[in-house]
């Protein structure tokens, strides 16, 4: 066996490896989603059993349901993700183009903001909605949101941007295209491998946020991430519910995946392809 082939052989054993491990515990989940409270506490644990959809039954059309809960992500997640792209595409546009007079500034407030811990925002966001009147509300769980994943959107697309060559936005405005049309006509077009990036990951860290949800939310605004503690009490965990809802919670962004695969794979290594071209 050559070096090339068993280095080959090395790598591929490797990424087996981990994918295993990170596969193994949402595997675990999804049998566990089709097991009886009975079957998930017995010991040892068993591999063969009966599946029921009970528990999706119950998850979805049961008195403790999911389904208000998962709208209400759908809402916070989708709004933050739209209007954080919204907002993020000509902010990353005018910082990785234009001459600003606080450029540089902006740029390291941009990626300081990404070192704030959110633990330590959590009261100081509290005391203001509180005064407000938006505790508890979409508008306010919304715009905390917005507080994070904008500048790490920003943070994101700037790169993407500033890979496009100068001279495809210079041939536009010699034609008086103008900013506008030469953005949304040339630019926007060729980073949408790049926006599906960041779309998926800003939509991701709403879906899946916790710390803000759980403390500025409350009945009306009540996200699924949070509503799966209905399964936990202090007398017992209804482990097969608490996995079946863990599954309808991964099945939107698990679907968006598999929609933007292609633009996911295309905008993550788009940089490498024009570094290596740069290099060469």
């Amino acid at each position: 066996m050559t070096g090339k082939r068993l280095r080959t052989v090395v790598l591929v054993a490797i990424a087996a490896v981990l994918l295993a491990i990170w596969a193994f515990p949402v595997l675990w989940a999804l049998l566990t989603s089709f097991k009886t409270e009975r079957d998930v506490l017995a010991y040892p644990p068993t591999v063969i059993f009966t599946p029921t959809l009970r528990n999706y039954a119950d998850v979805l059309f049961g008195s403790a349901s999911l389904l208000p809960n998962l709208l209400s992500s759908v809402i916070v997640a989708g709004v933050s993700t739209f209007v954080t792209l919204l907002l993020a595409i000509p902010a990353a546009y005018a910082l990785a183009r234009l001459e600003l007079p606080a450029k540089r500034a902006s740029g390291f407030y941009v990626l300081a903001t990404q070192m704030l811990p959110p633990v330590g925002l959590i009261i100081p966001y509290y005391l203001v909605l509180q005064k407000v009147g938006m505790l508890d509300t979409y508008t306010g769980l919304i715009v905390i949101y917005l507080t994070f994943s904008l500048p790490f959107a920003i943070w994101l697309l700037v790169s993407y941007f500033e890979d496009i060559p100068r001279e495809m936005e210079e041939a536009a405005l010699l034609d008086r295209a103008g900013r506008f049309r030469a953005l949304w006509y040339v630019i926007l077009p060729q980073v949408r491998g790049g926006i599906a990036v960041t779309t998926i990951f800003v939509f991701l860290n709403a879906w899946n946020e916790f710390l803000f949800a759980v403390v500025l939310g409350g009945n009306r605004v009540r996200p699924v991430t949070v509503a799966m503690f209905n399964y936990i009490s202090v007398e017992q965990t209804l482990w097969a519910k608490l996995a079946a809802g863990a599954m309808l919670a991964m099945a939107p962004v698990i679907l968006l995946g598999l929609i933007a695969q292609r633009h996911i794979v295309k905008g993550l290594t788009v940089g490498a392809v024009k570094g290596g071209g740069r290099r060469a």
